[in-house]
C-alpha cells in the first residue's frame, strides 16, 4: 500500500473507530497540552496538567487517581519548575526524551527525563500504565528507558520500589511536598539507609526523625503493626546489586497509598468508596518513643511505664546526667557504670525483650550464623556491646560495637536483644530472675508475708475504688450530667471517621489526656494558636494525620464546670454549617479541654485588625462572612431545637475555614431560652 493509502486508512480508522486508538500512549509527533489527559488502560490513573492551591496559574504535570472523587496527585514531573501559564506541552523530543515545554517545542524544556542514550524520537513512546507508572519505552526492543516509579515524589504505590539499585547508583526515595498547596521538594525524606544493616528512615532535613529499623524477616523492627494478616504483601531485597522494598495488594480492588506529608509523618491511607474519603490505616511517628534517639544512647524508651519516666537505662548502664534524668530529660542518655570490667572478667549478657533493636548503621551482620554462634562471637570481642538475631525467626546475627541508640519497647511484639554486662550485673540479673529463696524457712516466711501484704493491698484498693466510684457518680450527677464514651482504651483502633458523622450529647467521645498531649507536642508554644480569658487554644495532629484545635481551660480560669458543661452540651446538640463542630472533650483531674475541628484561617479578627491580611477580604468574601454569621445566629435564635443566646459574639469568636466560611465558636457564656420566652434576667455580667 502506498503512503497516501496508509494515511487515508489511518484517517478512516480515526474518524469511524476512535475508540480503537490508545489513550494511554504519547507517540512521536504527538503531545499532551494543558487540558488534555492521558488515561491508563484500566481507567485507574490519569496524567495531565494541574494547578495547585489558590494560585492555579502555577501549572504542573502530574499523575492522579481517576476513580477517586477527591483529586489525589501521586506523582509530579516538574515539581520544582512550575509553568506560569496554561500553554504547557508534554511531548517526546528529537533525542527521544519525554520533555515539558512552557510554550512550544522550540523553547528550552522546563523538565526532561534526561535519558543519556541517543535514541531517535521515532523509536520512543511514553505510556501510562494501570499501576500508575509512566514509562518511556524503546519501541523495537520494548525496553524501558525511564520510568516515574524510579523518581517518586511523596507517594509510594503498589509495585513501586523504595531503596537502592547499586548497579546503576539509583536511590529511590520519597520527599514531601513543601506545603499542602506546593508540590515542590520538601524537607521530609523517606528512604532506606544501606549502612551497616539496611534500615528504613524518615528524615527532617539532614536529621533522623523516625527509624523503622532493620528488616526482621517478617516486618520492619520498628513497625509492629505489620502482622502476618497484613493486607499487603511486602517483599524485601538485600543483595549485592539491590537493597529495596516494595509491596503488592492482597486485594487489588483496594485503593491504597503510602504518603510522606510536610508535617514529618509517613502515612498508610486507603480510599473508602462509601464515605468518599481517605482513611488512615497506619502512621509514624505517633508518640514520643517513636522520635529517633528520644532517650539518648544506651537507654530504652518504654511508653508503657505508667506515671513514670519513659526513659530507662539498659542493663549495665546509668544516667549520664542524674540531674537531667531527675528532671525527665533523657536526651543525654546513659553511660557504662564506673569501675566495672566487661572484658574477660566473667561478664555475660542480659536479655531485653519486646524491643525495636538499636540503630544498625554501625552494626555488623551475618545472615547465616545462629544465635549461639552470635553470642560466642560477641563474647570474644571486648568491644561488642550487644547482639541479636537478624531475623526474628532465629536466623542471622547482628552485633553492635559502641553506643546503642534508639531502642524502644513494644507492648506485645518485638525482638530480643542481649546486652553485655559485667559479672556483678549478671549475678544481680540472675538473682532477680530466680529470687533469694535459699531455704524452705525463708520461702515459707516470704510466702506468708507476700500473702498478707497482697490481702491488705487488695482490700485497700477495693475500698479506694468503691469510694472513688461513689464520688465520681456524685460528681457526674451534680455537676456534669453528660453521658460520655471513653476512648482511652481503644484509641489506637478507633477510626477517625466515627468522629466525622457528628456528635450528640448522649455519646460524645472523651479523649485521653495522653493522646491530646502527644497530638499537641505536649502543649508546646509552637502549637499555640491563641489565648483567651478562659485558657489557651492549641493546634494538634492526631496519629492518623487529622488536624484538631484543642481549647485547654486554665486550671484557675473563670470558666468553671457550669460554663464547660454549657459549651459541651450546646455544641454537641447544635449542628449547622456556620457553627464550629466539636469532636470530643477531655476531663482528667483539673484538666478540662474541648477538641474542635481545626480551621486553618483562624479567627475573623486576625484579618480585620491585620493590615496585610485585611486585603484578602474583598467585598464578596466580606458579604459571604456576614451572611454566614447571620445564618448561624438565626439558627441559634429560631431554627435549632434549643433557643440560644450566644452573649459573647465578637470577631475573635468567629472562625474561618479554608474556604473563608465563618463558623461561630465559644459557647461558654451562652444562655438557653424557652420556646416562648423573649427575655430573661441574669446574676452575672458577661459578654463583650
Amino acid at each position: 500500500m502506498n503512503p497516501i493509502g496508509r494515511f487515508l486508512s489511518t484517517l478512516f480508522l480515526f474518524l469511524v473507530f476512535p475508540s480503537c486508538l490508545s489513550i494511554d500512549i504519547i507517540a512521536p509527533n504527538h503531545s499532551i497540552k494543558d487540558g488534555d489527559v492521558l488515561v491508563s488502560s484500566g481507567q485507574s490513573y490519569e496524567l495531565g496538567f494541574f494547578g495547585s492551591g489558590i494560585d492555579s496559574t502555577r501549572r504542573y504535570v502530574g499523575i492522579w487517581y481517576r476513580k477517586v472523587s477527591e483529586r489525589t496527585v501521586v506523582w509530579v514531573a516538574n515539581r520544582d519548575n512550575p509553568i506560569n501559564s496554561t500553554s504547557g506541552v508534554l511531548a517526546i523530543n528529537k533525542q527521544g526524551n519525554l520533555v515539558i515545554y512552557e510554550n512550544n517545542r522550540s523553547s528550552v524544556p522546563v523538565w526532561s527525563t534526561n535519558v543519556p542514550a541517543s535514541i531517535s524520537m521515532t523509536n520512543c513512546t511514553a505510556q501510562l500504565l494501570d499501576s500508575g507508572n509512566l514509562v518511556l519505552v524503546q519501541r523495537d526492543s520494548k525496553g524501558v528507558l525511564w520510568q516515574s516509579f524510579d523518581h517518586g515524589t511523596d507517594t509510594l504505590l503498589a509495585g513501586m520500589k523504595l531503596g537502592l539499585d547499586l548497579k546503576i547508583g539509583l536511590n529511590r526515595s520519597l520527599s514531601s511536598w513543601k506545603s499542602k498547596d506546593d508540590p515542590g521538594t520538601g524537607t521530609i525524606l523517606y528512604g532506606i539507609d544501606p549502612s551497616g544493616f539496611p534500615q528504613l528512615f524518615l528524615y527532617k532535613g539532614q536529621t533522623r526523625w523516625w527509624r523503622g529499623g532493620p528488616w526482621t524477616g517478617l516486618r520492619w523492627s520498628g513497625v509492629p503493626e505489620m502482622t502476618p494478616t497484613y493486607i499487603f504483601n511486602v517483599t524485601f531485597v538485600n543483595s549485592v546489586d539491590e537493597v529495596s522494598i516494595f509491596y503488592t495488594m492482597s486485594n487489588p480492588s483496594i485503593i491504597s497509598r503510602m504518603v510522606v506529608n510536610e508535617s514529618g509523618i509517613v502515612q498508610r491511607l486507603s480510599w473508602n468508596d462509601r464515605d468518599q474519603q481517605w482513611i488512615g490505616i497506619w502512621s509514624a511517628p505517633k508518640e514520643p518513643c517513636d522520635t529517633y534517639g528520644q532517650c539518648g544512647p544506651n537507654s530504652n524508651c518504654d511508653p508503657y511505664q505508667a506515671n513514670d519516666f519513659i526513659c530507662k537505662c539498659l542493663p549495665g548502664f546509668e544516667p549520664k546526667s542524674p540531674q537531667e534524668w531527675y528532671l525527665r530529660d533523657g536526651s543525654g542518655g546513659c553511660v557504662r557504670k564506673p569501675n566495672v570490667s566487661t572484658c574477660r572478667s566473667g561478664e555475660g549478657f542480659v536479655k531485653v525483650a519486646r524491643v525495636k533493636v538499636p540503630d544498625t548503621s554501625m552494626a555488623r551482620a551475618n545472615t547465616s550464623s545462629r544465635l549461639k554462634e552470635c553470642e560466642q562471637e560477641c563474647l570474644r570481642n571486648c568491644s561488642c556491646t550487644a547482639y541479636a538475631s537478624a531475623d526474628e525467626r532465629g536466623l542471622g546475627c547482628l552485633r553492635w560495637y559502641g553506643d546503642l541508640v534508639d531502642t524502644r519497647t513494644f507492648s506485645d511484639v518485638g525482638q530480643e536483644i542481649y546486652i553485655r554486662v559485667d559479672r556483678a550485673e549478671l549475678v544481680s540479673a540472675k538473682y532477680e530472675k530466680s529470687g533469694p529463696l535459699a531455704n524452705k524457712g525463708k520461702q515459707a516466711i516470704l510466702i506468708v508475708s507476700v500473702g498478707v501484704t497482697l490481702f491488705l493491698i487488695i482490700f485497700l484498693v477495693c475500698w479506694l475504688v468503691k469510694k472513688r466510684r461513689e464520688a465520681r457518680d456524685r460528681t457526674r450527677r451534680n455537676e456534669f450530667p453528660l453521658s460520655l464514651t471513653s476512648t482511652s482504651n481503644c484509641w489506637r483502633d478507633l477510626p477517625i471517621k466515627e468522629f466525622e458523622k457528628g456528635t450528640s450529647s448522649s455519646d460524645l467521645p472523651l479523649f485521653d489526656l495522653s493522646v491530646i498531649a502527644a497530638a499537641t507536642n505536649n502543649f508546646s508554644g509552637a502549637n499555640k494558636l491563641g489565648e483567651g480569658g478562659f485558657g489557651s487554644v492549641y493546634k494538634g495532629l492526631l496519629h492518623d494525620g487529622k488536624e484538631i484545635a484543642v481549647k485547654r481551660l486554665a486550671k484557675y480560669s473563670g470558666q468553671g464546670i457550669n460554663e464547660f458543661r454549657t459549651e459541651v452540651e450546646l455544641i454537641a446538640k447544635l449542628q449547622h454549617r456556620n457553627l464550629v463542630r466539636i469532636l470530643g472533650c477531655c476531663i482528667q483531674g483539673r484538666e478540662k479541654m474541648l477538641i474542635y475541628e481545626y480551621l486553618p484561617n483562624k479567627s475573623l479578627d486576625s484579618f480585620i485588625f491585620n493590615e496585610p491580611r485585611r486585603s484578602q477580604l474583598d467585598w464578596s468574601t466580606r458579604y459571604n462572612i456576614i451572611c454566614g454569621i447571620a445564618r448561624g445566629i438565626l439558627y441559634l435564635h429560631q431554627d435549632s431545637r434549643l433557643r440560644i443566646i450566644h452573649r459573647d459574639l465578637k470577631a475573635s469568636n468567629v472562625l474561618l475555614d479554608a474556604s473563608m466560611n465563618p463558623k461561630i465558636s465559644d459557647f461558654g457564656m451562652a444562655r438557653i431560652f424557652g420556646v416562648d420566652q423573649i427575655e430573661a434576667n441574669t446574676n452575672r455580667v458577661v459578654g463583650t
